[in-house]
């Protein structure tokens, strides 16, 4: 009878074990690239510092490039044995610094960023995408997707005083892709809806942009969307 408990509790043990390998290996379904406007980043109460080679472009910038589920969840930081490691992109530093910069505060040179992305999100990729091709790969979706582009041959351009509606940015972009983007608006210091980030769906193998299998969950934005202007802000580097 000891023996019966002792091996039930084995076989229990063994199947748990399997359920929790099962979801840590469990794989990704496709990719969010999210791209965030520079001007609705700073435009806020919240703190915002160019990095120290300068103020970036009148661009959208990188934010990730993320794995994602079909149900809406998604994995993190899924080997601590890959963190970030610097030499692995140096020759994209140019290129990242361009299309991929911080405006966190302090000011930095962008490594924490890159760092942070990776470790949380790239390492759940990395059966398709080593350090390099991660990076590299976001840069060329950034280039295929050309947001802002996109939106300026609409008739939509970055101005201050000016208003958007959510459907004509995202036909805009649809047109321009071929694919449904899902837009997220933050707030300006007066609490006016702004054009913060841009998501697309990526096909996990890294074949373009796909319809989304699900959208994020957030807040919408407002009937009005200011796209603010850029050009104009001044930020101190600190």
């Amino acid at each position: 009878m000891k023996y019966c408990r002792w091996s039930i509790l084995l076989k229990l043990l063994v199947l748990q074990c399997f359920a929790i390998l099962s979801v840590v290996s469990k794989e990704f379904d496709f990719y969010y690239f999210v791209q965030q406007w520079p001007a609705s980043y700073c435009d806020t109460k919240k703190s915002c510092c160019y990095p120290v080679t300068g103020k970036p472009q009148e661009d959208f910038g990188i934010h990730g490039l993320w794995p994602n589920y079909n149900d809406g969840s998604y994995p993190t930081e899924c080997d601590s044995n890959n963190t970030f490691d610097y030499s692995q992109v140096v020759d994209l530093t140019s290129s990242l610094q361009e299309n991929w910069p911080t405006l966190a505060c302090p000011s930095a040179f962008g490594l924490k960023f890159w760092g942070h992305e990776w470790d949380k999100h790239g390492t759940c990729c990395e059966t398709y995408l080593d350090q390099h091709s991660y990076f590299a790969f976001a840069l060329q979706l950034r280039e295929k997707a050309n947001t802002l582009q996109s939106l300026i041959a609409a008739g939509i351009t970055p101005t201050d005083g000016k208003h958007y509606t959510l459907n004509e940015i995202k036909g805009a972009i649809k047109e321009a892709t071929g694919f449904t983007p899902w837009i997220e608006c933050n707030k300006d210091v007066y609490k006016n809806h702004q054009l913060y980030q841009v998501y697309m769906c990526v096909d996990k193998t890294g074949l373009g942009f796909i319809e989304c299998p699900v959208f994020p969950h957030g807040a919408p934005c407002g009937n009005a969307i200011a796209f603010p202007s850029f050009s104009a802000t001044s930020v101190d580097v600190l």
